[in-house]
């Protein structure tokens, strides 16, 4: 893996292909990590390396990367480290493909550089409905692995997770106004469990009005067609 580093932040990376970027937002929760795609239904950097340049970070605290934390951090952490890592390749213009909490990650990039982002694939994103205390439980068990090798008290960690899950708007990080008005090109994979709920997804095809919409993904024949939907969509953008 290629190495990223910014002050005391260091970014793990994988680099293949060649042609338009797509940077890759592994699933996985706090432990983002370019490895976790390997494990998943759809696997994009097998797909997408013979047509596109394709960018598989792990995010901060995950994977290989390593980073400091604050009481102050979240979202916008995250958003720096990817908006970092891109300016560090000298990619203005890239696709963005996420899975899990890929979903606010991407929804996030949009909101902060639209004219960076040509497009945007989500598979079964994250969001908020009767599962808050799966979110907190899923962060303290990745915070307590780290812990041992990091000096801040208790209170930066609970800021920290309240920062990035104690939210309430249904994609953590954009409002409904927002989708509304959102004009990026998205592809959604329907999600369907606790950490990835239906009605997240069905909101945010129901508000965005450039959202192409595929309820059946994972298995047999429709994971083929997913797989040529996904390259047919980033050729179209």
């Amino acid at each position: 893996m290629a190495i990223y580093e910014n002050g005391d932040v260091t970014i793990h990376y994988e680099d293949a292909g060649a042609g338009d970027a797509v940077l890759l937002i592994a699933p996985g929760g706090m432990r983002s990590a370019a490895s976790f795609w390997t494990r998943t239904s759809y696997k994009p950097i097998e797909q997408l390396a013979a047509s596109h340049r394709v960018i598989a970070m792990d995010q901060r605290n995950a994977g290989a990367s390593r980073g400091p934390i604050a009481a102050d951090h979240g979202w916008h952490t995250y958003l720096a480290d990817q908006l970092g890592l891109m300016d560090h390749l000298g990619i203005e213009r890239f696709h963005v493909l996420g899975m899990c909490i890929g979903g606010p990650y991407i929804m996030n990039l949009i909101k902060a550089a639209p004219e960076r982002v040509r497009s945007a694939v989500i598979f079964q994103p994250i969001g908020v409905h009767e599962n808050e205390a799966a979110f907190f439980e899923m962060f303290d068990s990745w915070a307590d692995e780290l812990k041992p090798g990091m000096p801040n008290p208790e209170s930066d960690w609970n800021a920290f997770r309240a920062n990035m899950f104690a939210d309430k708007t249904f994609l953590y990080v954009v409002d409904d106004d927002f989708v509304r008005g959102c004009a990026t090109p998205i592809l959604l994979f329907e999600g369907d469990d606790l950490y990835h709920p239906k009605p997240t997804s069905e909101r945010l095809r129901d508000l965005a009005p450039n959202l192409t919409y595929v309820a059946d993904w994972k298995e047999g024949p429709a994971a083929t067609a997913a797989e040529e939907s996904v390259k047919a969509f980033l050729a179209a953008h």
